[in-house]
C-alpha cells in the first residue's frame, strides 16, 4: 500500500464578521513571516550563521497576533523553512522575499488537531472561524483522511477552501504499450498528437484581450488609491480569473481524455519559463499552460497505473525524420514543413515530432522494464 495525497478546492462564503477575521489571519501571518525573515537575515549578517525563529517570541510585542489561529502562524515558520531549503538545493530559486502588504493574494494554512477541523456538506468548521458557508461541489471518499486546510482569497475577491486529504492506495503497473501516444507541444495548438489530432486550444487569454485593454485603459485614469480605483482593479481581476478558469476546465477535460483513451504518453521534457523568455513567446506559453497540462497528465495517469514519460530536451524530435532516422541540422524554427534528402519524405515538422516523441518514449519505456 500507498500514502498519497490529495487536495479538493471549493468556494468559501464567509460572513462579515468572520471577513474581518480573515483579513486579520492573513496580515499576521504575513507580519510573522516577514519578522522571522528579517531576524534570520539579521542575525546570519552579524554571526555568520543561521537561527530558529518561532512566531511565539512575538506575541508579546503584538498581541494581537494571539486572536488568530495558532496553527495559521506556525505554518508561516514552515513555509519560510521551506523557502530556505529550497533556495539552499536551487540557488537558482531566488532567496526568500518578504511578503508585501499590497499582495492580492492571500492565504493561510491550518492543520486537524484534536477535530478542530470538520468538513460537513454545506459548511467547514474551522478554528477560530468556527462554521463556515461553501460549496461542496465534489464528494470525498469516506475513507480519506483530513489532514490540512488552506484558506485563500484570489484577486478578485472571492474565498476558497483547500483541503489536504490523505489516502491509501494499491497501485501496480497496468499499461500496454500498443497503447501509447506522443505529444509535441505547439504554441498555436497546445499540443500535435502522433495520431494525428490536436487539441484546438481556444485561446481564451488572447480572445480577452481587447477587453482586457479595455478595463485597464479605464484603470490609468482612475486616481490612484481612490474606491472607484480599487473597484476597476477588482473588475479586471474578475476577468483573469475567468481566463485561468476556462483554461484550467479545458486542461482537465483534454487531460482526461487522453488518459482515459492511452496508457503510455510520451512528452518533451522542457523548459517552458527559458522558451517564453527567449524566444519572446510569453504571451502564447502561458496562455496554453502546457506545465499545467502536463501535471494534470502525471496525476490521472499515476492513479491508474499507467505511464507519462517523458523525453529529455535535447532529444532532437524536429530534426529527425521518423521514416528513415536522417539528421536535418539545417531545420530552423520558421521551418514548419521540410523534406527529407534521404527518403524524399515531405513532413510536417510538428507531426513528425510527435512520431519520433512517441519512438523514443517507448524506447524509454523498453530500458526501464529491462531494468
Amino acid at each position: 500500500m500507498e500514502t498519497r495525497h490529495k487536495a479538493y478546492k471549493f468556494r468559501m462564503y464567509p460572513n462579515k464578521e468572520q471577513k474581518v477575521l480573515l483579513a486579520k489571519t492573513f496580515g499576521c501571518v504575513r507580519l510573522v513571516y516577514n519578522l522571522m525573515l528579517a531576524e534570520k537575515i539579521a542575525y546570519y549578517k552579524e554571526h555568520g550563521k543561521s537561527i530558529t525563529v518561532t512566531p511565539a517570541k512575538y506575541k508579546k510585542e503584538y498581541e494581537f497576533l494571539k486572536e488568530v489561529d495558532s496553527l495559521a502562524l506556525a505554518n508561516a515558520q514552515l513555509h519560510l523553512q521551506t523557502a530556505y531549503r529550497n533556495f539552499f538545493k536551487d540557488k537558482s530559486i531566488g532567496f526568500p522575499k518578504f511578503k508585501s502588504k499590497k499582495s492580492n493574494y492571500h492565504s493561510y494554512t491550518t492543520n486537524l488537531v484534536n477535530g478542530n477541523i470538520k468538513l460537513n456538506e454545506r459548511t467547514i468548521v474551522l478554528p477560530k472561524l468556527k462554521s463556515v458557508k461553501i460549496k461542496k461541489h465534489r464528494q470525498i471518499p469516506s475513507d480519506y483522511i483530513l489532514k490540512s486546510v488552506t484558506v485563500s482569497q484570489e484577486p478578485n475577491g472571492n474565498y476558497y477552501v483547500s483541503v489536504l486529504l490523505e489516502y491509501e492506495v494499491d497501485i501496480k503497473p497496468q499499461y500496454d504499450t500498443s497503447k501509447a501516444i506522443g505529444l509535441d507541444f505547439s504554441m498555436r495548438e497546445l499540443y500535435v498528437s502522433s495520431e494525428g489530432f490536436t487539441a484546438e486550444y481556444p485561446r481564451y487569454y488572447r480572445k480577452s484581450q481587447e477587453k482586457l485593454a479595455k478595463e485597464q485603459r479605464i484603470l490609468s485614469h482612475r486616481k490612484k488609491g481612490s474606491k472607484n480605483y480599487y473597484k476597476q482593479k477588482r473588475k479586471i481581476a474578475k476577468i483573469h480569473s475567468k481566463i485561468a478558469n476556462q483554461r484550467k476546465d479545458f486542461l482537465h477535460k483534454q487531460s482526461r481524455q487522453i488518459t482515459n483513451a492511452y496508457d503510455v504518453i510520451c512528452i518533451e521534457d522542457l523548459n517552458m519559463k527559458a522558451m517564453s523568455q527567449s524566444l519572446h513567446f510569453g504571451k502564447s506559453v502561458a496562455d496554453n499552460g502546457w506545465g499545467m497540462f502536463t501535471s494534470f497528465l502525471y496525476y490521472k495517469q499515476t492513479e491508474q497505473g499507467k505511464l507519462l514519460v517523458k523525453v529529455g530536451r535535447h532529444y532532437p524530435s524536429s530534426k529527425t525524420c521518423s521514416v528513415c532516422g536522417y539528421k536535418n541540422e539545417g531545420l530552423q524554427l520558421k521551418d514548419r514543413f521540410w523534406l527529407c534528402p534521404q527518403c524524399n519524405t515531405y513532413h510536417n515538422r510538428d507531426e513528425n515530432a510527435s512520431y519520433n516523441i512517441k519512438n523514443e518514449g517507448l524506447r524509454i519505456v523498453k530500458e526501464m522494464e529491462i531494468a
